[in-house]
């Protein structure tokens, strides 16, 4: 059956709901499944991945992109990259898009989405942590000013494997002056 592609224009990016979470799991488990893009091995369930949204969304943003219809195509997050005090202005930021998705540039609108988000959040430093080989993420992360900064070598093991974990980072602060407080996403006013 033909499906007709949409337009960027026809894509709406809004904040994640709970109620996502199963729509959010059969996007992302083919992830897990398939690849080793994740190094996680079972597939959560719709609780464990509400939950997961639900202790994101007070302090980061968790993204959706979805069509007009309420097709949800992909979904972004970011999360603290360490605990310590010292990183408060770092975070980890994730992006799936649906498999086979017929929509062109969903990804990098919700990440460019993300990346606004945190700026009004005040954090600095964005960091995407990606399984070294996966040159579709890698392109994917330097085509919106990401650069690689460490490899860990053979740090996870999936399907019989050993896998690298390449670093990229991107800083949205040009380190002139102190950084500023980090304001919560339940704080920030964005038509997201």
């Amino acid at each position: 059956m033909y499906t007709p592609v949409k337009k960027m224009d026809e894509i709406l990016v809004r904040k994640a709901r709970v109620e996502d979470a199963d729509a959010l799991v059969r996007i992302y488990a083919p992830y897990v499944n398939k690849t080793t893009i994740t190094f996680e091995y079972d597939v959560p369930s719709t609780r464990e991945f509400a939950e997961r949204i639900k202790q994101t969304l007070p302090f980061y943003p968790y993204l959706i992109a979805e069509t007009l219809e309420g097709n949800i195509l992909g979904y972004a997050y970011a999360g603290a990259y360490k605990t310590r005090a010292a990183y408060d202005w770092s975070v980890e930021t994730t992006v799936y898009v649906k498999e086979n998705c017929s929509v062109k540039g969903v990804g990098t609108r919700l990440y460019r989405t993300l990346e606004e988000v945190l700026k009004a959040q005040n954090f600095c430093q964005l960091i995407a942590c990606i399984t070294a080989g996966n040159t579709k993420s890698i392109s994917f992360h330097k085509k919106l000013g990401y650069q690689e900064v460490g490899i860990f070598p053979r740090i996870g093991y999936k399907f019989d494997q050993w896998c690298d974990v390449l670093w990229m980072q991107k800083s949205i602060f040009d380190g002139k002056e102190q950084p500023k407080p980090i304001l919560p996403f339940s704080e920030i006013n964005l038509d997201v």
